[in-house]
């Protein structure tokens, strides 16, 4: 099968190409013209009507969609939240979980394990959000799951579960380090979350293997008093540990457009993603989440009680949407944190993150309002839900 999409703006490694073309072979990119003649054997063509071709996104961190839950573990679930995702423009994904028990890990990796053996699935590994966090900070992560880290535990499900690609945990608990040292061994990403973790801590934890920051300012502490003198706080110790990335939720409700242009000025593009970190109720008629204590008030989740935010609501297409018109970042910028640089955290920057011969066609296309218009996955072409 050949494709050719046309009539675009597209976006490279090397800049725009204007008045070109991207021909897609089966899965794969076959090229980047400067041309927009027809191809020789084109079966399909796509015209992007004078929009931007970007690379597809890639999620980070999500914890359903569609209606259905990761938490659910079944086969079932996760590729419908999958599918909910991708036709707003999610290509690949790293299934979520929060903290959960031992059996519901085991499960859900088990899923993850046999559906990464199609690349069609966009399943680029399982995220384990948690359940090794502080207490006093769980926010909406359920209370009587989270525990102390557990050496047994996680060895024995990392040695049986190929698709356990990244996991958080709070670094000032005891074994944090042991923790990192072992899954950096491994090769599967170590993140800092739900944490009251000090500069001290976050300078530590960094040499040990954590390499990121889970949903970037929230969650963890920031700049405060203890009495008469003030403290920095993890946010500041992850700001001077120059090589670790962030990830940063990009509803535009989770953190304030001011926070999220001083991350992508401090940070830069290649040291900061944007997640959804959207909950079963997105990309959905559904106003349930898998956690009953959970309800949709503003246009975000929160705990009933009022004691926390939750999750989002949000897909990729609105994430991008809402860093171009409400915080004011650049599309190319924007462009990449939602796919280059989660591509290189998650070690698949060699096949995804970016439109380049020889690369996986994962494609969205956004018109000048930057709402999405088409999206190409694996070489298919998906129906574009409306945002």
């Amino acid at each position: 099968m050949l494709t050719q999409i046309i009539n675009g703006k597209i976006f490279t490694p090397h800049g725009w190409v204007n008045g070109g073309s991207l021909v897609i072979e089966g899965s794969k990119i076959r090229d980047i013209l400067n041309s927009a003649e027809p191809v020789e054997g084109a079966d399909k063509i796509i015209d992007a009507k004078g929009g931007y071709v970007l690379p597809g996104a890639i999620d980070l961190h999500v914890h359903g969609g569609g209606g259905r839950d990761f938490m659910e573990t079944t086969e079932e679930a996760f590729l419908e939240a999958i599918a909910a995702h991708r036709s707003h423009g999610t290509t690949s994904i790293a299934p979520t979980l929060s903290s959960s028990t031992n059996k519901m890990i085991d499960d859900a990796a088990a899923t993850c394990d046999k559906l990464m053996e199609d690349p069609e699935n966009g399943i680029i590994g399982l995220h384990l959000e948690g359940p090794y966090f502080n207490p006093k900070k769980a926010g909406a992560q359920m209370p009587e799951i989270i525990r102390a880290i557990n050496p047994e535990e996680y060895k024995d499900l990392v040695e049986r579960h190929s698709s356990i690609r990244r996991w958080d945990a709070a670094p000032e608990l005891e074994g944090s380090e042991e923790f990192a040292r072992y899954l950096r061994s491994k090769g599967i990403v170590v993140s800092i979350a739900h944490t009251a973790a000090t500069p001290e801590d976050v300078e530590r934890a960094y040499k040990a293997g954590f390499s990121h920051a889970t949903h970037f300012y929230n969650a963890m502490t920031q700049y405060h008093k203890e009495g008469m003198y003030s403290h920095a706080g993890t946010v500041e110790g992850i700001y001077d540990s120059e090589g670790m990335t962030v990830e940063v939720i990009g509803d535009g409700i989770h953190v304030p457009a001011k926070s999220i242009r001083l991350a992508h000025r401090v940070k830069g593009v290649e040291n900061m993603a944007l997640i959804t970190d959207a909950l079963a109720v997105a990309a959905s008629d559904s106003t349930k989440a898998f956690d009953d204590r959970v309800k949709i008030e503003n246009g975000v989740c929160v705990l009933s009680d009022g004691s926390a935010i939750a999750g989002s609501i949000a897909t990729m297409d609105r994430v991008i949407k809402v860093a171009v018109t409400k915080v004011g970042l650049p599309l190319e910028d924007v462009a990449r944190m939602a796919s280059e640089t989660p591509a290189k955290i998650m070690g698949v920057y060699d096949r995804k993150g970016s439109l380049e011969r020889g690369k996986d066609a994962d494609i969205i296309i956004m018109d000048d309002d930057i709402n999405l218009t088409g999206v190409v996955q694996m070489g298919r072409e998906i129906p574009v839900a409306k945002l």
